[in-house]
């Protein structure tokens, strides 16, 4: 299980992040190249997880498949995510999907239902109710024990219907900075995150587009 602790930044450019990023005294480093990340999420037709993120429940779960690059349309190499979380607590469960097109969504759809009632979660159908994509950036510590994320350029796609998602995408100029490390580094965590200059924050990029599209009944 590991940390994610979020820092929502309104003020200050992706530039600007990245550079206290890296003149933080733990000596972060970029340590891959940046990419671009794409996310159908999938819900309740109540949308039942969104409402336990936003209630703030104990134990949470999220779907989504992710895939990475500028194109949208082909699906390549994607992968499905179950994030589950445990109070500030999470870890994933992933399963590799065969490449597809968004223009087959709803065969996309259906496939995703099969693997839900493989893992036996306890909902009876999910329906795809965003597509969101962004820039990010990695970096990390040397020991590899703390890896910081920095995404902006985000940008959300409300459902139209069960097949497809709305053309024109929601824009935020936010940055989302994320500091990720296991459970048995929490201590230690402690000298990194007072020399973070953000607050941190409670950021779900999954509830701020499904509220941005007025999704949620």
């Amino acid at each position: 299980m590991r940390f994610e602790r979020k820092y929502q930044i309104t003020h200050l450019s992706k530039f600007a992040v990245e550079q206290a990023v890296r003149l933080h005294p733990a000596g972060f480093r970029k340590i891959f190249p940046n990419r671009q990340v794409n996310n159908i999420y999938f819900d309740t037709p109540d949308y039942q997880t969104c409402r336990h993120n936003i209630e703030g429940s104990n134990q949470r779960k999220k779907f989504r498949l992710r895939w990475y690059g500028t194109e949208l349309q082909t699906i390549n190499n994607p992968r499905f995510e179950v994030k589950i979380k445990h109070n500030e607590l999470g870890r994933k469960e992933v399963t590799p999907f065969a490449d597809t097109h968004l223009k087959d969504l709803r065969q996309l759809t259906e496939e995703v239902n099969r693997q839900f009632s493989i893992f036996n979660f306890q909902f009876s159908i999910f329906k795809p109710t965003l597509l969101n994509t962004y820039q990010r950036s990695y970096f990390g510590t040397s020991d590899g024990k703390f890896r910081i994320t920095v995404d902006w350029d985000l940008q959300f796609y409300p459902p139209l219907s069960l097949g497809a998602f709305q053309q024109q995408p929601f824009v935020e100029k936010q940055v989302i900075l994320e500091l990720k490390y296991e459970e048995e580094q929490d201590a230690l965590a402690q000298t990194i995150l007072q020399y973070l200059p953000f607050r941190q924050t409670k950021s779900s990029k999954y509830v701020r587009g499904v509220l941005l599209g007025n999704s949620m009944v």
